[in-house]
């Protein structure tokens, strides 16, 4: 019987966590500024990018259905913003010439060490997964936009 009680009240909190959505509207920011704008990449670095970066890395994040179920959105909303804290491909515009080289470095080293994009984001983003050959090719032209 203390059984049924136990799951009667998981079941009643899971409900009630529903109330607590996290918020999905992009900050504004200007194209203009972006990553991908600036850079013009070919359109299979740009495909690359917007599959297995964006989601994470810019205010462009397309938010799953998944994104609607709670707790899984908190975990979600969190990994976006801590995503954004270490590289935002919408502010790119913004960095001076140091800054940029420096966000260089970080993303070859985490593409070439297979670091980025995360085993936890593929796992469910088929389209964002990258072979050693698209790791290679995507470090090799990021290492070629770098301006010293």
């Amino acid at each position: 019987m203390k059984k049924i009680n136990i799951y009667w009240v998981i079941a009643g909190l899971l409900i009630i966590i529903q109330v607590f959505r996290i918020d999905k509207t992009h900050p504004p920011f200007l194209p203009e500024q972006d990553f991908i704008t600036i850079s013009n990449p070919p359109d299979n670095f740009y495909s690359m990018l917007k599959n297995s970066c964006y989601d994470c890395h810019s205010y462009e994040t397309e938010y799953p259905w998944y994104s609607n179920v709670a707790p899984v959105s908190w975990f979600l909303k969190m990994h976006v913003n801590e995503g954004r804290s270490h590289l935002n491909f919408s502010d790119w515009g913004n960095f001076d010439t140091e800054k940029s080289n420096i966000q260089f470095k970080k993303c070859i080293k985490v593409i070439e060490d297979g670091e980025m994009p995360l085993i936890s984001y593929t796992l469910l983003h088929l389209k964002a997964r990258l072979n050693e050959n698209k790791r290679l090719r995507l470090a090799s032209w990021i290492k070629s936009q770098q301006k010293m």
